[in-house]
């Protein structure tokens, strides 16, 4: 089981009326006020992905899942393929700091050498990849289901065309070509064409996949840093970023706004063929979609009507991809250490998706179910880790019945750029994030609640829609507020109410003045979610008491609820916890509700509340829920505090209702005294 909990649920039912003494404190006679001052339980600590550094890094404690000596059950052979071109030298290969956008930042690698250099960089722990490597992220989310066995080395070889033939493919950047021909090559086709020459024989088949690490920058990394982030606007472009012809314009097109610098949008932009620039640290993405045809979840944030993100950097097949020191806007960094260099694990869904999860570690239950047997009541242990012994790794809400499937009612996304869309969703998934692992530059610590899709494919409807198997619901939806990113000419542009990091404060917390929410009611589709309570093991990993309730039923259990207060207790000075009993006085009952569910729903959720009557007096309570099982008690307390001068003596009352059947109520009083 889970360690003992940090702090005892503030709990208040049963009739009764206790005396407490409350003995005379230094506190209480240096004439300051009452202060309840106690830091929430589970205080919400958003940080931002621009702050994050190397320092944020936490080890999953007792697994390196990066060690080469770890065999996955399921290997995965590669092949590493490095190209330049006539125009352009490896941007590693360059003296430090030497080129256009900065780079490299570290001391220059000779072209011989600098396929196995990237080869090391993605697949073998070292000081220059912080010993974090693209094996390592997927051995850390199969659990060693999966992993990159073999890695060969090819090249380098020399392309045939100037990499701006490739580069201007796409977006309409066809006909920006200095030379006036229309750019239509594909970089793989050449390459491979180059490739199997040198050999004198097609190698591809022997392989599971093939990274194409072409020299110079992926346009994903740079369109917006050296663009409208380092240019005011498109006429201010100097010409050692345009177009080497000067008759044609210095900007261009690029795949989500309107322009770019010639110089940053002339560079080919990455995708699942595996083709990657020396930037990118996306190729963990990319091998998402590879290996297990996993589709992309992003969306576009710069486009109006603005249409909210689905994941996020909740996940690595959405923009959680980016995740790393340093920020989204750091990612034309070569080598990639920041940026993109440590994406954030899978949700729950696509874990299911690439069985990466057992069943037997899933608490699956069904909205038909649970208004049959009664809420259910788990602990779900942090997901970068397996769960802990008597917990899950998470809890799976089917939406079935006799009207299975989202019963939200549509809504017009063009006029609510919030909208989740087409309401096509089959299933609610609850897991716990705790920033260690690849989850160390997630945004926080807490509890992620998503809407989820049968079909991983299927778009949301509306203006600039896009596929969303994945809806997070976010704790805090309205707009954070912060500035993305300054112009040169001082001007702040924030980010857009589409930007992923608007979910960076999405997470659920457990207990009052945490900073975000620890209930949410899905009144259409008849279910309630709670966050409970919160543990650490003895490691430091994370657990929450979870608990999900049906609006249609409450089960065929009895419920009730009693509320006692301790008495004799000696108490003194400010903060003063007053300790009351809860008990569940209510009856268990046997439940056919389904897989999963019938070992769960003998428990109830119980909603607290705390007065003070007398003046000068103040009460606290730190957690406004607890769950007890049937015919179990706990211990709940509530904290008093008194100013100085006030009265002797105070009643503090604790109310209690269950969540299941609001007609069972509960109310203890207990009278505090200050002894002379």
């Amino acid at each position: 089981m889970v360690a003992q909990k940090r702090y005892l649920l503030p709990t208040i039912l049963g009739v009764a009326c206790v005396s407490l003494i409350l003995s005379t404190s230094t506190a209480f006679q240096s004439r300051k006020p009452a202060s309840l001052s106690l830091p929430p339980i589970d205080p919400q600590r958003v940080q931002d992905q621009d702050l994050m550094t190397w320092d944020d890094y936490r080890p999953i404690p007792g697994h390196n899942w990066a060690d080469p000596s770890l065999k996955p059950e399921r290997g995965f052979r590669l092949a590493v393929v490095g190209i330049d071109f006539p125009d352009q030298p490896f941007v590693v290969s360059l003296p430090k700091g030497s080129d256009p956008f900065g780079n490299p930042q570290i001391d220059p690698v000779t072209r011989e050498k600098v396929p196995q250099f990237y080869a090391d960089f993605f697949m073998k722990p070292s000081p220059i990849n912080h010993g974090q490597t693209i094996n390592g992220y997927w051995m850390e989310q199969s659990r060693g289901k999966f992993g990159i066995t073999e890695v060969e080395v090819f090249g380098p070889y020399r392309m045939p065309k100037p990499i701006w033939a490739y580069g201007l493919n796409e977006y309409g950047q066809n006909n920006e070509t200095p030379d006036g021909t229309r750019a239509e090559g594909r970089m793989e086709r050449d390459c491979d064409a180059v490739w199997a020459a040198e050999l004198g024989k097609d190698v591809r088949k022997d392989f599971d996949a093939i990274l194409r690490l072409y020299a110079s920058y992926d346009e994903t990394g740079v369109w917006q840093e050296f663009g409208e982030m380092k240019f005011n606007s498109k006429d201010d472009i100097p010409p050692e970023w345009g177009n080497p012809n000067p008759a044609k314009p210095r900007w261009i097109p690029t795949r989500y706004v309107s322009w770019t610098s010639w110089l940053a949008g002339s560079q080919q932009w990455g995708l699942s063929s595996m083709r990657q620039g020396e930037n990118s640290g996306t190729i963990t993405h990319e091998l998402g979609h590879f290996a297990f045809s996993l589709p992309d979840l992003n969306n576009n944030p710069y486009i109006k009507p603005y249409r909210r993100v689905a994941a996020g950097p909740w996940d690595m097949m959405d923009r959680g991809s980016f995740n790393g020191p340093g920020g989204p806007h750091r990612r034309w960094v070569v080598p990639p250490t920041q940026g993109a260099a440590m994406p954030a694990g899978l949700m729950v869904r696509n874990r299911l998706e690439n069985k990466f999860i057992d069943a037997s570690k899933l608490l699956t239950l069904g909205r038909d179910g649970l208004a049959k047997s009664g809420l259910a009541v788990a602990e779900v242990t942090a997901r970068a880790v397996d769960p802990l012994p008597g917990t899950y790794t998470g809890i799976v809400v089917k939406l079935d019945g006799e009207k299975p499937g989202d019963l939200t009612p549509p809504d017009d996304p063009a006029m609510n750029p919030l909208s989740a869309g087409t309401p096509n969703y089959g299933f609610y998934t609850l897991e716990v994030v705790q920033r260690i692992g690849y989850d160390s530059f997630t945004p926080d610590n807490g509890v992620l609640i998503a809407k989820n899709k049968d079909s991983l494919r299927g778009r949301n409807g509306g203006p600039n829609e896009f596929n969303s198997y994945i809806w997070v619901i976010d704790a805090h939806p309205e707009d954070i507020n912060i500035v993305d990113y300054v112009k040169p000419n001082g001007e702040k542009v924030m980010r857009t109410v589409a930007d992923y990091r608007q979910l960076n404060d999405a997470l659920f917390h457990a207990g009052v003045d945490s900073g975000s929410q620890y209930e949410w009611e899905d009144t259409p589709n008849r279910l309630h979610f709670y966050v409970i309570d919160l543990a650490k093991d003895k490691d430091g990993t994370l657990v929450y008491t979870l608990a999900v309730r049906s609006l249609d039923g409450s089960g065929p259990q009895e419920r009730g609820v009693a509320l006692t207060a301790k008495a004799g207790q000696a108490v003194k000075g400010p903060n003063t916890p007053v300790v009351f009993t809860l008990s569940n006085a209510g009856k268990a009952a046997a439940t056919d509700a389904g897989a999963g569910n019938s070992a769960h729903p003998n428990s109830d959720v119980y909603r607290l509340s705390a007065s003070i009557e007398s003046e000068g007096w103040t009460s606290q309570l730190l957690n406004d829920l607890a769950v007890v099982k049937a015919g179990g008690s706990q211990l709940v307390t509530v904290y008093v505090s008194r100013e100085d001068g006030s009265a002797k003596s105070a009643k503090v009352t604790l109310r209690t209702t269950s969540e299941s059947d609001p007609s069972k109520t509960a109310t203890a009083t207990a009278v505090v005294m200050v002894s002379r």
